[in-house]
């Protein structure tokens, strides 16, 4: 187990970039919807207005220099701070990220599909356009012959197969693209973190909200522990939906389940007194049987517990190793924050702060797990997630609040 005292290092801590040298980094944002609390608020507002959001200090270097927005809904913010912060708005995403001319004009480029009017399909998914404004962007690289780091707000795609095509698009076109939400690198209370090659049996993670935006998170706060086990990531073998008193039987009979959600609401500072199965009647999970042998399960917790934490059983070690992801209730979020902090050190290195494996296998994930959710919890083969990587052995989480 990695503690607070030995992570600060490597962590995301306030003023990250500060120590960077050179002019600060020119940044593009494409936007579906920019809106009071949505997702480009709460990013954007951050390179604005500073991490709490207050126009002071501690803020990102770098500087959005041009923004362009799908949608325009009657409570749109983008007009509004656009004017007040002098960021031109483009109608187009070439001119966008060229300023209007033929030749890249920005060092990099936030693409924010996470909001908006857009339709959902029978399965309950929400089909954000991240794909079809992924392709514009890398047409304007294609276009002037060269490109920029890229960081896509939460999964890449609701489709398999265009979150694959995105990432091999990023090595095709030979740019730094990363991808995922606030969870993985929000503030843990106890600054633990999965040991790395830590030889894991069964992990657990929790969370709330519905099965598909929620649904990323949930399975994002498992990924993010796991991938770091011994071997690294090989994929995901099959998945399976189970909900009410399905859920809570094969709880009943699976014993190293049991005691890892025990561990993982240990964590919880948002749970409520009373018999968790009555409480959460209603809820449902994620089963997830990893290619390398590690089994998962991933709890939605409605009405037990609003909290993102993760336990994780390990070889020799008599307790599981559990950690809270501590996310701020209101504004100005500074699990957000955190995630800013995690994209500038890619605006500003060049690299990757974390693998877009990880979000490719998680969009994947639950693409498969709402499947079998619209097949009626039948259990879901998925030979396709082949997905291998290997985490970095310093991990990227922020173990302070501002």
């Amino acid at each position: 187990m990695t503690t607070r005292r030995t992570f600060l290092a490597g962590a995301a801590v306030p003023l990250l970039a500060a120590a960077q040298s050179g002019p600060p980094k020119r940044i593009a944002a494409v936007i579906t919807e920019y809106r009071h609390n949505s997702h480009a608020d709460v990013i954007i507002g951050k390179y604005l207005e500073g991490f709490l959001q207050k126009r002071q200090g501690p803020r990102p270097r770098s500087k959005i220099v041009a923004m362009y927005t799908a949608q325009v809904p009657k409570n749109d913010m983008s007009r509004d701070m656009a004017g007040k912060y002098k960021v031109p708005i483009y109608p187009t995403i070439w001119e966008t990220l060229t300023g209007g001319g033929d030749r890249m004009n920005v060092d990099g480029v936030l693409l924010i599909g996470e909001h908006g009017d857009y339709p959902w399909n029978e399965k309950g998914q929400h089909l954000y356009p991240r794909y079809e404004l992924f392709l514009e962007i890398t047409d304007v690289f294609r276009g002037t012959r060269s490109s920029v780091p890229v960081f896509n707000d939460k999964h890449l795609s609701y489709s398999w197969l265009k979150a694959k095509r995105m990432v091999e698009i990023s090595q095709e076109l030979k740019f730094p693209l990363m991808a995922g939400s606030s969870i993985p690198v929000s503030y843990r209370p106890k600054g633990v973190d999965l040991e790395w090659g830590a030889k894991t049996k069964h992990a657990v993670s929790i969370f709330y909200g519905d099965p598909d935006a929620y649904g990323f998170h949930l399975l994002e706060g498992l990924q993010c522990m796991v991938e770091r086990r011994h071997g690294g990531e090989t994929g995901v073998k099959a998945v399976q939906y189970m909900e009410k008193q399905a859920m809570w039987d094969w709880v009943a009979k699976t014993p190293w389940a049991e005691k890892l959600l025990d561990a993982a609401l240990a964590q919880a500072i948002h749970r409520k007194p009373g018999d968790i199965r009555q409480l959460g009647k209603d809820d449902y999970a994620y089963r997830v049987e990893y290619r390398d042998g590690l089994e998962a399960a991933a709890f939605m917790m409605n009405g037990v517990a609003e909290d993102a934490a993760t336990a994780v059983e390990v070889e020799g070690r008599s307790e599981p190793v559990a950690t809270l992801m501590w996310l701020e209730e209101g504004a100005p979020f500074q699990h957000f924050a955190c995630l800013v902090q995690g994209v500038e050190k890619m605006f500003e290195t060049g690299k990757p702060t974390y693998p877009v494996e990880r979000t490719l296998l998680t969009s994947g994930m639950l693409e498969a797990v709402l499947n079998s959710k619209f097949d009626n919890g039948k259990r879901v083969e998925t030979p396709y997630l082949k997905v291998e990587y290997m985490a970095p052995r310093q991990g990227f989480f922020c173990t302070r609040k501002f």
